[in-house]
């Protein structure tokens, strides 16, 4: 039930954001979820899309290097006190989170957060037990 995260491998220099995403917007590919986390060097782009294969396909076919990872992606509370609820299940449970990103739902008072994490089926199933709404490769190829 995990979604697939691409995480692309960029050049800290200008540009280098804008000719990833060209190559994605080329291609007809949908950028659902994004964050960049950088060094002075390189930087990891890290993105949900609505076709993960044809993403990596194009990116790598432009030179790209391209990883694609297994991760969580859980629907929250939009309110105060909604991640940390979230991840006091989570740690609770004694699993680690790597890094994690969110973004806005298309739902109403709801936010949508992709969780790296030590055990994406321990995770997925501790978070469905709870209630909580998982976000999946089909959800993605539609409005998340």
């Amino acid at each position: 039930m995990s979604v697939r995260q691409l995480s692309v491998f960029a050049e800290n220099k200008q540009g280098s954001l804008y000719e990833t995403t060209a190559i994605l917007s080329d291609a007809g590919i949908n950028i659902r979820a994004f964050s960049v986390a950088d060094t002075n060097r390189y930087g990891v782009v890290r993105m949900i899309v609505d076709d993960p294969r044809a993403a990596a396909f194009a990116l790598s076919s432009e030179g790209k290097i391209v990883s694609v990872t297994e991760v969580v992606g859980v629907q929250i509370s939009d309110s105060q006190g909604g991640l940390a609820k979230l991840l006091g299940i989570v740690s609770g449970a004694g699993i680690n989170v790597e890094y994690l990103y969110a973004f806005v739902s298309s739902v109403p008072n709801c936010a949508n957060v992709v969780l790296r994490v030590s055990d994406n089926e321990a995770t997925e199933k501790i978070l469905k037990d709870a209630g909580y709404s998982l976000l999946t490769d089909e959800i993605a190829r539609t409005k998340i």
